[in-house]
């Protein structure tokens, strides 16, 4: 882990595989985006719940109630955040070994860096699940992690990146949702058979009980466990797909259009797989994975045209400030009690309202103050990264 000063330009360079030239020009959507997702994991969507039944307004209620995970089958927007990050975690790599290429990294550099960040990401996850880790109790260890699962995410996205063009790219996420569809109801899972796509029956959960070490979240699974980080890394390959498009040296309108089509495409494939592979994060159905992916391209495509194209950026400096730290927020939020410090700085001011309210703003004065000390660390030039 290091701390490095933001620059504001960072280099592109051809994919390896492909002879287009490509722009050098960093992209502040991409850091805009990154802050808004990080900020509704760490706590703007807690403080959307808070808020539901409390104003009158319908669409506030809506909201709030996007912020829960569905049961089983289904989607809320909740289901879409860390997908979305995946994703950005793509568009990000190819500028990344873009700018490594042509500094003169060869390929097993590059390589061995993204292999080398893995392995931190993963014991960052578990430190980050389990603390205090029971290191002498590895039963009692929870093993799968959000950190992890982009780590491992980002090395294949790696691999797959420096050896194969757009298309053979495209091909190759498109393949993996499909093997894991047919593995999914080909397989026979013992005491329940092949198909079997409830919670019990799954040949998910059967794997993570048969095969993971530690402690399973769900107890009979893991919804970041084994089997379904294996879709998962076609949501960071997406991802390298749009940083390829926006990397290169094309007219906006093109890129624009590129963008488009496939998040429609993504989300009308999505909706027609899901009447036979229902749309499903605990799985991370095939069909859930091209929903985000959808998802995905049309959110990167409306910062990309606000920010980028119409040059509307003022707005986008509060979610910048928070994309360029993204890590240090995440561990942040876990580590540091902001709603205790925003209790004991603000409990004052809000004291004369109706104490329904207290929680509505004891939640808004802890984001404040992880804005204000993220603030603090862009300042002072220090932007944590792996």
């Amino acid at each position: 882990m290091e701390t490095t000063p933001f620059n504001q330009k960072e280099s592109g360079l051809n994919a390896p595989s492909s002879t287009s030239q490509l722009t050098s020009k960093r992209l502040l959507s991409i850091d805009a985006l990154r802050g808004f997702d990080m900020l509704l994991i760490a706590g703007a969507g807690a403080f959307l719940v808070l808020l539901k039944g409390k104003t009158g307004i319908p669409a506030i209620d809506w909201m709030a109630g996007q912020f829960y995970h569905p049961a089983w089958n289904g989607f809320s927007f909740y289901d879409f955040i860390f997908p979305l990050f995946l994703f950005i975690a793509g568009v990000s790599l190819t500028f990344s070994l873009n700018k490594g290429r042509k500094l003169g990294m060869s390929k097993p550099t590059l390589y061995k860096k993204t292999f080398s960040r893995m392995l931190v990401l993963i014991l960052l996850g578990i430190l980050y699940k389990n603390a205090p880790v029971p290191v002498f109790e590895p039963s009692q260890i929870r093993y799968g992690s959000v950190l992890g699962r982009i780590g491992i995410a980002t090395f294949v996205a790696t691999l797959v990146y420096l050896n194969f063009d757009f298309y053979k790219r495209l091909g190759i996420a498109l393949a993996t949702l499909l093997l894991y569809y047919a593995a999914l109801f080909l397989i026979p899972v013992p005491g329940y058979g092949a198909g079997d796509l409830s919670i019990e029956g799954n040949l998910v959960g059967w794997f993570d009980r048969t095969f993971m070490p530690g402690v399973l979240k769900q107890e009979i699974y893991d919804e970041l466990g084994l089997l379904t980080q294996i879709p998962a890394l076609c949501l960071t390959i997406f991802g390298t797909l749009a940083g390829e498009i926006l990397t290169k040296a094309w007219l906006d309108s093109k890129k624009i259009k590129q963008l488009a089509v496939a998040g429609v495409v993504g989300i009308i494939l999505s909706l027609i797989w899901d009447l036979h592979f229902p749309i499903n994060k605990h799985l991370w159905s095939s069909s859930f994975i091209l929903l985000t992916s959808g998802m995905a391209f049309l959110t990167l495509l409306l910062f990309y045209v606000v920010i980028d194209v119409w040059k509307i950026r003022k707005w986008a400096f509060f979610f910048q400030v928070i994309g360029l730290n993204s890590l240090t927020i995440y561990f942040a939020f876990s580590f540091i009690n902001f709603r205790f410090t925003s209790e004991k700085l603000f409990a004052g001011l809000y004291a004369p309202l109706p104490e329904e309210w207290h929680p509505v703003f004891q939640a808004f004065g802890a984001l404040l103050l992880v804005w204000i000390f993220l603030y603090i660390l862009y300042r002072l030039k220090i932007f944590v990264k792996v």
